[in-house]
């Protein structure tokens, strides 16, 4: 966004935690129930009204326990899921050995 006399303001990107999230989302509904609009709140927590839309959409009405679990939860899914590629790749391979086409 350019502003008068050539200056820029952007807004710096920062990774927040889930616990973070929360807290931000809590406040925003504080300041929505106050009558605030979503550009003045995402303002307001230093975020844009995508993020605020983003965050709302995944971690809706989460706690903040809730949202740890889930995350622990993708890690555990993601490693099963490398385990359960490297167990196919090992039966592919004995397979191609068992035929003798090596």
């Amino acid at each position: 966004m350019m502003l008068g006399e050539g200056r820029i303001i952007t807004m710096a990107r920062r990774r927040h935690t889930p616990e973070q999230i929360i807290r931000k989302l809590r406040e925003a509904d504080r300041l929505l129930a106050e009558g605030g609009e979503v550009a003045d709140v995402a303002r307001h927590l230093e975020i844009s009204e995508a993020t605020y839309h983003r965050w709302r959409a995944q971690f809706g009405g989460m706690k903040a326990d809730d949202v740890k679990r889930l995350k622990e939860l993708e890690a555990e899914n993601a490693r099963l899921k490398r385990i359960v590629a490297d167990k196919e790749l090992e039966i592919d391979a004995l397979r191609e050995i068992a035929k003798g086409n090596w």
